[in-house]
Order: C-alpha cells, then structure tokens, then sequence
C-alpha cells in the first residue's frame, strides 16, 4: 500500500512540473507574435511610410502656401473644418512663439532616435507607428530649416482647422496617431523585437502531501 501511494504521490508531482510555472503564479515564457518581419522588410516599409507622409504633408503645405494668403480661411464642411492658412514659429496652440530653434534641436534629436530605434524593430506595428511618425517629424522640420524667416527657425505651415482645437497640417496628424500607437502597444507589453509576455495566472499553490497520516501510522 506505501509503494502504491509513492507512485500516485511521484505521478502527481510530474503531472503539476508538465503544467509550467502557471501554478506559482509567475509570468508565463515571452511568446512571438506573428507580425514579424525580416530587418531588411521593416527598413523598407518604415522608409516607405516615412516618405509618403512627408511627401503628402509638403505636398498639401506647397498647395497653401502658393494658392492661399496668410490668414485666408476657407469653408471645407461648414461649421465643422475650414482651410486656415497661417505660419506657426512655436508649438501646438502657439506655444513657445519664441524659441523656434528649441522646437527645431528637439525635432532633430526625434528624428534621430527614431531612425537609431528602427534599427532594432522588427514588430510590424511599432514598424508602422515608427515609420509614420519619422515621416511627421521630418515634415515638421523641413520646414523649421528651409522656411522664412531662416534656417533653423522657420515658421511651420498650418491650415487644417476645426472648432475648439488648434490649427495643424498632415505631420501633426502623422505625429499624434503614431504617438497613440506607440502607447497601446506598450500598454499591450509588444517589443520591438515582437515578443509579448503572457499575464501571470494566479492560482492556489500546490499542496505537498509527501507524508500523509497513513504514512507517519505505516512507517511506526
């Protein structure tokens, strides 16, 4: 009856070592998500991105500049979104009007850690929020470099209104939704490498039963 009670006892131990870590209440093994891509597919898509939405923000910026006046609003969706051409040397909402070549250093450090980080992505999501979100930064800075008054301290062309927001262009656009990506897919725990670690489980411990009653009456 001991031995038969030793091999359920030596069963049920190999049986809760086959079930993982779950039982202790520790994180699971970080697993791969399915949208990864090669290096050399994720430089070429973020390039990509980058581009088409630096090419449509000057593109738009070029159409403002040359066929509306400074200060010229336009009615697109009456009440609701107006073509407002203006030149901003600050930030959102007109903020920091003075210090053009603060908003210029820190959109070229941006630029620059983004391209760094990209060289370490492969998730196809931060790929895509990465990729979009170079493409604003450099559409913003192009115009702090190359832009009336100076170099390094032009003014940003915006013209896209709507009511109780600031006025902004394609960039901003490009910038606020990848920064939102880029928030939802910390809060989901994806890397850029494209592992996920699982939620811990919890469970009840494992009660050890190695000596039973039955046994301590056997062995006396």
């Amino acid at each position: 009856m001991k031995d038969e009670h030793t091999h359920a006892t030596t069963t049920s131990k190999e049986q809760a070592a086959e079930s993982g870590s779950g039982s202790t209440g520790s994180p699971r093994p970080h697993v791969i998500s399915r949208r990864v891509i090669s290096t050399r597919s994720a430089w070429t898509l973020a390039l990509l991105l980058a581009a088409t939405v630096f090419i449509i923000d000057q593109g738009t910026k070029y159409l403002v500049v040359t066929r509306m006046e400074i200060g010229e609003r336009i009615p697109v969706i009456e009440g609701l979104l107006w073509w407002y051409s203006i030149r901003n040397s600050g930030a959102a909402f007109s903020f920091g009007e003075g210090a053009t070549w603060v908003f210029t250093l820190i959109m070229a450090i941006a630029a620059v850690v983004v391209v760094y980080t990209l060289r370490k992505t492969r998730a196809l999501g931060w790929v895509l929020a990465l990729g979009g979100l170079l493409g604003g930064v450099l559409g913003n800075l192009f115009d702090r470099l190359f832009r009336e008054p100076g170099f390094g301290t032009g003014h940003v062309v915006d013209f896209i209104s709507v009511p109780n927001f600031a006025i902004f262009n394609i960039a901003d656009s490009a910038i606020c939704v990848c920064m939102a990506l880029i928030v939802l897919l910390n809060f989901r725990g994806m890397t850029l490498a494209g592992t996920r670690a699982e939620s811990p489980q919890r469970t009840t411990p494992e009660r050890h039963t190695d000596d039973t009653p039955s046994d301590l009456e056997e062995t006396a």
